[in-house]
């Protein structure tokens, strides 16, 4: 049975028969978009993350406009307070501490500074290791605050410039070789010593040599012979008492009785001896001490 539908049409009224409208759709519904939103979600995630890292950097390592940390940048150089340690070289033109504290330079192994010139070669070194400080160099100069020269070591030779070269050691100062020097002087109370041990010590001067001691005794000790040498002039023993002990005594002589007294004589190659003094000299009878 069929059912008939109808359709009452009111005058004047026109009704007009609904079309088919399309229909949007909301959400996420193909994979494309969903890949879409997976990789912005992703890239929001990185971004996050970065920026909280570059924050946590930043504080860690105390960044600021002056600086980084103790590390601060001014129109002289780098400012750095504290202790720093340099993993790998550091090249600076200057390097100085701060006015109230002292410059310390540390290391395990060794501390060394080169000096380069312009094609990259050393040409000065300076270092500091636990058994020797080295230094290499043309020429080694200590200076005073005044910018005097104290000590100067060059392949010429050793140039001490200061007024006085005090050795406080107790075995005194070796020298193997010349030493040209104005003045050896030893401390108030205090003995000078002049030894060579194995082999003959030399004092040479153009103008002569001069050996004082003002409150004391003067000794020459010499396992061998004591040559008082002058080319030109004399050999003067000015004392009040000249004492030669140990000379050969020669025999009495014919001339009698001399009372105690003797007469130095002397053998034509120098050598001295005594001989019992008599009205007349009596060093030719007792000659054969000089053979």
């Amino acid at each position: 049975m069929f059912r008939e539908q109808y359709t009452t049409v009111t005058e004047g009224f026109h009704l007009e028969r609904p079309e088919s409208q399309p229909v949007y759709k909301i959400g996420i519904y193909s994979w494309r978009k969903r890949c879409l939103y997976l990789f912005v979600l992703l890239l929001l995630t990185t971004l996050i993350v970065n920026l909280a890292l570059t924050i946590w950097i930043l504080k860690v390592m105390w960044f600021s406009p002056i600086g980084i940390g103790h590390l601060h940048v001014t129109a002289d150089g780098l400012h750095l307070e504290g202790e720093s340690e340099f993993l790998f070289p550091l090249y600076a033109k200057e390097i100085c501490s701060r006015v109230d504290s002292s410059l310390l330079l540390q290391s395990t192994q060794n501390v060394t500074v080169n000096a380069r010139n312009s094609e990259g070669e050393v040409t000065g070194r300076v270092k500091v290791g636990a058994q020797m400080v080295e230094v290499q160099s043309q020429r080694f100069q200590v200076s005073s605050e005044a910018a005097k020269p104290l000590f100067t070591a060059e392949e010429q030779g050793i140039v001490v410039g200061t007024g006085r070269l005090r050795v406080t050691g107790p075995e005194g100062a070796i020298f193997e070789h010349l030493v040209e020097t104005l003045l050896v002087r030893a401390d108030p109370f205090q003995d000078l010593k002049l030894e060579s041990p194995t082999q003959s010590l030399s004092m040479d001067a153009p103008r002569g040599v001069h050996i004082k001691a003002r409150a004391g005794k003067m000794e020459a000790l010499s396992q061998m012979d004591i040559i008082l040498q002058s080319s030109d002039g004399v050999v003067v023993l000015d004392a009040e008492t000249v004492g030669l002990l140990q000379l050969k005594q020669g025999t009495r002589g014919p001339s009698g009785n001399s009372h105690g007294f003797y007469e130095i004589c002397v053998c034509p190659g120098g050598k001295l001896y005594l001989s019992m003094a008599g009205e007349a000299t009596t060093c030719e009878e007792n000659s054969h001490i000089c053979l």
